[in-house]
């Protein structure tokens, strides 16, 4: 069929949960049948969301083919269950940077290049392409920042164009607002919804649905006050209010309709659809067997969202293991001095990413306490280089081993920078990026988190960052107990490549990763070593509540790694069946 465009833009503030919304209505659609993409539009000048700082930005997500982009992609690819690419988050200074280019060789013939036709040309190619390059049946298009804001307008008036370019039965506009409670008055009000939605008609475009956000269930008459005011049927007013877990909002919108709603207003068929997969998850995290608590010792602990995946991907393992994941944010600034006793609280301690000196001694500690206190630690890229530091400095007794990111005087500079890093000299999508490969070492704990298949013991797992561990302190790290568990393949030989992951055989769970695998964790496919780690971390509470349950706790486990998981995965999509 021809291809389809939903568009999704949002008003009133920005953080409404957009993404989660078209994530959202891309699962319903997936559920149906049909080949879906998505696409992120940021309207920042940046060339990509790379050289941001997490405290603002949130997240910086990355895809297979090395692009760093918004952490809605990342959401799209949880919520979907598909790899996206870099082709999935335009931004400004992408678009303006084509056209400039382009203008330089020429191929405006003299023309004066203007924002209309040549950037809003630009930005609808792009949307198509998207398209193009997967063969998608229907792509989501979600319009960042608020209908109002200045840098937005060019987008708009794209997507205005393209229903004119594409027709009206393949276009659908969907506008995400605001329904604040004012307990003053104990009462919604719509005016901002009202103001919103007459913002995006200035500009061209009639919103064809809304879904209206709000902390609890709006009152079943207040879509028609709101379909008065806003040129849309009160049918087609949808309420996404606040929920348990993202993972309930398929089944929130689809409950009220909107996978009919999406199917008359695109002229598709009526199809059965099947998301038992999300209604398995979301009654598990109602009704989970288990709570494991977790700490998370990190950089930027004040905003969430600059971990979001890793949250994702902890709340996947928890559900393989029909268990919820209670998380404890820690300052790593709070643990360069002082008491750790605290952390014995704890079933598991997890040391995230981030780059610069700030926290790392706290890190380093942590790690140290976890791995002197037998408490499960998975480590994350620079959760991986600080474990390495603590062990090269308390157990090889290197004196003030460090990495040369943080100390360019260390004596011993056990973590240093890659080989193909040494002359960059830009910062914005310089370091290893994306998908990598990882050969693995059997009889390893992480081969039996992965096992992996083929002669090579090869998986992959998405990359970002610029230093490694230095080979010339492997053998050293080795021969005083550290197990090197995978490495880059196709290097100088077997054990010689980058190392890419650690873990210590006598500890009940020290697993160490270069990589960032929870980029590429699923709803109904955890991240293997998340997973095990939040094994590790139930069985750790287990021990700690009744030690004479520990040898069970450990047979009724020993086999969760290799079972199935809870439903078909949401790639396997139904066949359409017409009702």
């Amino acid at each position: 069929m021809q291809t389809k465009y939903i568009f999704v833009t949002g008003g009133v503030v920005s953080s409404l949960g957009k993404g989660v919304s078209t994530a959202s209505i891309g699962v319903l659609l997936r559920a149906r049948g049909y080949r879906v993409t998505s696409v992120k539009i940021d309207p920042y000048i940046n060339l990509d969301a790379g050289t941001m700082r997490p405290y603002e930005h949130g997240e910086v997500f990355v895809t297979a083919d090395g692009a760093e982009t918004d952490l809605d992609v990342g959401t799209y690819e949880r919520f979907l269950g598909i790899d996206l690419a870099r082709n999935n988050n335009i931004t400004t200074g992408r678009i303006y940077k084509t056209v400039i280019e382009k203008e330089r060789r020429g191929e405006y013939l003299s023309q004066t290049v203007q924002v209309i036709p040549h950037i809003t040309d630009e930005i609808q190619e792009r949307i198509r392409a998207a398209g193009k390059a997967v063969n998608a049946e229907i792509v989501l298009v979600e319009v960042g920042g608020t209908v109002g804001d200045i840098e937005s307008l060019p987008f708009l008036e794209a997507i205005r164009q393209m229903r004119f370019n594409e027709g009206k039965e393949n276009t659908l506009y969907l506008h995400v607002t605001l329904l604040p409670y004012l307990s003053t008055s104990e009462e919604f009000k719509t005016k901002p919804t009202q103001h919103s939605v007459a913002n995006l008609r200035s500009v061209g475009v009639q919103a064809d649905g809304l879904i209206v956000r709000s902390d609890t269930p709006m009152p079943e008459d207040m879509s028609k006050k709101i379909a008065l005011f806003t040129n849309v049927e009160a049918r087609d007013v949808f309420n996404a209010y606040n929920a348990e877990h993202v993972y309930a909002v398929p089944e929130i919108l689809e409950q009220q309709g909107m996978g009919r709603f999406i199917e008359k207003k695109l002229e598709l068929e009526r199809v059965t659809r099947n998301i038992a997969t999300w209604q398995e998850a979301f009654s598990i995290l109602q009704k989970p067997d288990r709570t494991a608590r977790i700490a998370i010792v990190g950089k930027y602990v004040a905003m969430p969202d600059a971990y979001i995946s890793l949250m994702e991907s902890l709340t996947h393992a928890g559900i393989a293991h029909r268990s919820t994941i209670d998380v404890t944010w820690i300052n790593s600034e709070d643990c360069a001095e002082g008491d750790l006793s605290h952390l014995k609280q704890y079933d598991g301690i997890l040391v995230p990413g981030g780059f610069g000196h700030r926290g790392i001694e706290g890190k380093i500690r942590v790690a140290g306490y976890a791995r002197e206190n037998n408490i499960p630690y998975l480590g994350i890229c620079l959760g991986m280089q600080v474990a390495v530091i603590e062990f090269a400095r308390n157990i090889v007794k290197l004196e003030s081993a460090n990495s040369s990111e943080f100390d360019d005087y260390t004596p011993h500079p056990v973590i240093g920078l890659m080989p193909e890093q040494l002359d960059v000299e830009g910062m914005g999508g310089t370091m290893r990026l994306g998908d990598w490969p990882m050969q693995i070492e059997k009889g390893t704990r992480l081969f039996d988190l992965y096992q992996p298949t083929g002669p090579d013991n090869i998986v992959t797992e998405r990359h970002r960052h610029r230093y490694e561990v230095n080979p010339a302190y492997v053998e050293q790290l080795r021969e005083h107990g550290l197990t090197i568990s995978g490495v880059t393949p196709g290097m100088e030989g077997r054990g010689k490549g980058l190392v890419e992951a650690i873990e210590i055989a006598e500890h009940p769970f020290f697993v160490a990763v270069q990589s960032h695998p929870e980029f590429k964790s699923r709803l109904s496919k955890a991240s293997p070593p998340f997973k095990g780690f939040v094994q590790a971390a139930l069985e750790h509470q287990a021990l700690n509540k009744n030690p004479l349950a520990a040898f069970e706790q450990g047979v009724a486990n020993q086999n969760v790694t290799n079972q199935e998981p809870v439903k078909a995965e949401i790639t396997e999509l139904p066949k359409k069946d017409i009702i």
